[in-house]
């Protein structure tokens, strides 16, 4: 019986997929840092390399028939997260930006993962 993890190594396109969801992550977490916001740069990249490496690994883990399993949850994880960063107050709602950007942050690290890049740009 093969190891479950010695499937798992990396070549230069996936290393590629992950720096560039690192960079386009990164972009939006300055914006965000920018202008003072709950989730910036750290959160924001790290999310979408999170996002990026979760799909890698399910698309090695998962093989030809069920390679949507770890990515699939990566929805609700995020969903999880972007609802913690939602306020309601006295005058209104905040924080509805910051959770869309954490939600497609997610989805372009996924997006690159998946080969897409010009989808993700």
């Amino acid at each position: 019986m093969e190891p479950l993890f010695s499937a798992l190594h990396f070549n230069s396109e996936e290393m590629l997929q992950l720096l560039l969801s690192f960079i386009l992550g990164g972009f939006l977490g300055l914006e965000r840092e920018y202008r003072s916001k709950a989730a910036g740069f750290r959160t924001i990249t790290l999310i979408s390399l999170g996002s990026c490496l979760f799909t890698l690994i399910s698309l090695k883990l998962g093989g030809e028939t069920n390679s949507d399993r770890i990515a699939s949850n990566i929805i609700t994880g995020i969903g999880f997260i972007g609802a913690g960063v939602i306020f309601k107050g006295e005058t209104g709602v905040s924080g509805l930006t910051t959770a869309s950007t954490i939600w497609i942050s997610a989805a372009m690290g996924m997006t690159i993962a998946s080969g897409h890049y010009q989808l993700a740009f």
